[in-house]
């Protein structure tokens, strides 16, 4: 898989590349993530890539020429799957969304800021907007790292034990069991018995009868109906 990251702050992703399993997934050639400074692609020598809005109003507005110019010299390399917009309105990441994502061969992320694109950005460029929650970043650099995070690591080989992403919290629209470890007894809090009785069936219904009352409680919104067990 490749990713490629447009942005006018790049320096942003240099500590978040470099780390954890976006670097484990770089380092087995099983993904890369590219980048994209969008002065690079600046309309003159003062590096111009924002202007104000039209019909005034407080704020910067990314002007449409130099992403086109940055978005059209990548389709030029390669074909792309998506070209996401990285929007606070955009569809709500999911790990559905990650899911699909991570079926997909060559990304494109658009990150916005100041007050975001030229609409026609929007409207003709993107193929795709998402958000990672209801509020506003300065910028979307950050929700940019999220979504290559969320979605590298589901990549077949990225993970030491392939499985642990199947287990985790909304695989299943269901938050994940709690987990504990050595030592089973400390300061006299006791791990649960049948997670060291070694009988892998009950521990499995354990760990879903878990699942079902923690989304319950927490989550609820994710069942279908929570008064079903099913």
């Amino acid at each position: 898989m490749r990713i490629d990251i447009i942005t006018c702050v790049p320096a942003m992703f240099s500590g978040t590349i470099d780390q954890s399993i976006l670097k484990r997934a770089a380092d087995k050639g099983l993904a890369e993530i590219h980048v994209h400074d969008l002065r690079d692609f600046a309309i003159n020598k003062h590096n111009q890539i924002d202007d104000y809005a039209f019909g005034g109003g407080a704020g910067m507005v990314l002007m449409i020429e130099p992403i086109d110019k940055c978005i059209t010299k990548l389709k030029s390399e390669r074909a792309y799957d998506e070209v996401i917009y990285m929007s606070p309105d955009g569809e709500t990441l999911s790990q559905g969304v990650s899911n699909e994502l991570s079926l997909k061969k060559n990304i494109i992320l658009l990150c916005g800021h100041y007050k975001g694109v030229d609409e026609r950005v929007r409207e003709h460029l993107a193929t795709r907007e998402i958000s990672i929650g209801d509020y506003v970043l300065t910028g979307g650099e950050l929700a940019a790292a999220v979504v290559a995070d969320s979605v590298i690591r589901l990549l077949p080989g990225v993970m030491n034990d392939e499985t642990s992403a199947l287990t985790d919290s909304f695989q299943d629209d269901l938050i994940a069991p709690p987990v504990y470890t050595r030592p089973a007894e400390y300061n006299n809090w006791k791990v649960p018995d049948v997670l060291t009785s070694g009988h892998q069936a009950k521990i499995e219904a354990w760990r879903f009868e878990q699942q079902v009352q923690r989304t319950k409680a927490k989550r609820p919104d994710l069942l279908k109906n929570p008064d079903s067990e099913d």
